[in-house]
């Protein structure tokens, strides 16, 4: 399968690509993306052929859909790396909290969250392809706090690869924070900066973007490639996790096959509802993508009114932290999709020099034929953490903005999917806060709270990280996260 490019070609790279191409070079053209130049038609049949089978044995059929070049059994070594997760032969469990709600617990890797769902994999596919090229390269990721843990897991001590992280310092949870700072491979780079997640992410594009960054890392015999969803590496495995769940309700009797669900997506960046999205396009049957978002809410006002505007706002702090995101890079992938590459370059270059663009009266229309909105506060948060806590299931506050959700949205008498992207110990001040009450606890005091509470242990992956040294201090100005990478390389 070929990857076309989301803003059109400029005349100086290739209008087409394939998929390792695309995964080691993600941006595109004008400052574009990556997509499939067609979707694979899966179908009823394929579900009905996949009704019995394990999460791997899945995975590997999607993906031989796509017809990657990739050899099989790089595929098969990638995907083996589900069998680290909690449960090899149910790396995702969809457990049943309500009647009509199910949620899809994605976080049960190394990481405890739901990037390790396409990075773990992603990993081994970047790697290998490296060194069969006889290439080295720096791989960037920009975190809110998951994607940079999960990207140094995967990466860490593998061949041909370097990775710089950047992550806003202050504006993860020390878990997250931990889980990055303590890792001390010699290939691994931790950079936190003074500013926001759109500060980091913006940073990671202007790198990827730069001619200049290039040639300097050219004379270094240097590629670079990026570890964050604007890579279609990692977009490709979070269509699985969609299909599967979706199967998960079939094995469970809640469903048949052709009945349609809603998924019910915590939404920061809209990778992992991009992965609903195109599950959908292959022939899920979906009867809507629903997007939570916390305060940092510019994803409810644009399926709400077709307006995506930055003008006059700022990111806000929140219980959620991995959502305070108010640029959303996947946002371009629905926009090509739906009205092609000339508007989507429009529109995105009308966002970068505006701030601010409008959808047509249409577009709106299309968009919210797959999409329904809306966005949950800190308070209806806590809330929702705690009447599920009486009902017996333990989550964390981005799984709880769904909620919020399904009750504005989910006006069909029809399942619901809740995707829970992180698991309880990495947001433990506000789980404690939500279910006891206490204040400013730390998360090492708030962990043996909740784990007392809820008759839990702490898992020994998290409680060991607050024994290990730190062996990432660095904490920069934006302004100088070029000479620091360079210094690091």
């Amino acid at each position: 399968m070929q990857f076309i490019e989301t803003r059109g070609n400029d005349g100086q790279r290739s209008a087409k690509v394939n998929f390792s191409e695309a995964i080691l070079n993600p941006m595109a053209s004008f400052g574009g993306l990556y997509v499939p130049e067609h979707l694979p038609d899966l179908g009823l049949g394929f579900l009905e052929a996949h009704r019995d089978t394990d999460y791997k044995t899945l995975a590997r059929d999607v993906l031989a859909a796509f017809e990657l070049d990739i050899d099989a059994a790089v595929i098969d070594q990638a995907l083996a790396l589900y069998d680290g997760f909690d449960n090899p032969k149910a790396p995702v469990p969809v457990v049943r909290v309500m009647d009509d709600v199910w949620v899809s617990e994605l976080y049960h890797g190394p990481t405890r969250a739901f990037k390790d769902m396409a990075l773990q994999p992603f990993g081994v596919v970047l790697s290998d392809l490296a060194q069969k090229r006889g290439e080295h390269y720096l791989i960037l990721a920009a975190t809110s706090g998951d994607t940079g843990p999960a990207t140094l897991e995967t990466f860490k001590n593998r061949a041909n690869v370097k990775v710089a992280c950047l992550y806003p310092d202050g504006g993860t949870s020390d878990v997250q924070r931990l889980q990055m700072v303590t890792e001390d491979a010699a290939n691994l780079k931790v950079i936190g900066i003074h500013g926001d997640f759109d500060d980091a992410q913006a940073a990671l594009k202007n790198l990827l973007n730069s001619s200049t960054f290039r040639e300097q890392l050219k004379a270094k015999q240097t590629m670079l490639s990026a570890a964050n969803s604007v890579n279609f590496g990692r977009i490709i495995f979070q269509q699985i996790y969609h299909i599967h769940s979706y199967l998960e309700l079939v094995r469970q009797g809640a469903i048949r096959i052709g009945d349609k669900v809603y998924l019910d997506v915590p939404s920061g960046n809209f990778g992992n509802a991009l992965g609903g999205y195109y599950a959908m396009k292959m022939g899920l049957p979906v009867e809507k993508i629903l997007i939570a978002s916390n305060r940092n809410n510019v994803l409810t006002d644009w399926i709400n009114t077709g307006r995506y505007d930055l003008r006059d706002r700022n990111v806000v702090g929140t219980t959620s932290p991995a959502m305070d995101i108010l640029k959303s890079s996947n946002v371009e992938r629905i926009l090509f999709d739906l009205f092609g590459a000339e508007r989507t370059r429009e529109l995105m270059e009308q966002i970068d020099r505006d701030r601010c663009y409008a959808l047509t009266g249409t577009e709106l229309d299309a968009l919210q034929t797959v999409f329904a909105a809306d966005y949950c506060d800190d308070d209806e948060g806590k809330r929702y953490i705690s009447e599920m806590f009486n009902r017996g299931y333990l989550m964390d506050p981005h799984t709880a903005t769904c909620f919020k959700a399904r009750a504005t949205h989910a006006d069909k008498p029809i399942p619901t999917i809740i995707y829970s992207t992180a698991e309880w110990t990495k947001f433990s001040p506000t789980i404690a806060n939500a279910l006891t009450g206490e204040q400013d606890s730390r998360d090492i005091d708030a962990l043996k709270s909740i784990a007392s509470e809820a008759n839990l242990p702490i898992p020994a992956r998290i409680q060991g990280l607050f024994d290990l040294p730190i062996a990432q201090g660095t904490v920069i100005d934006k302004a100088d996260i070029e000479r620091d990478v360079l210094a690091f390389l």
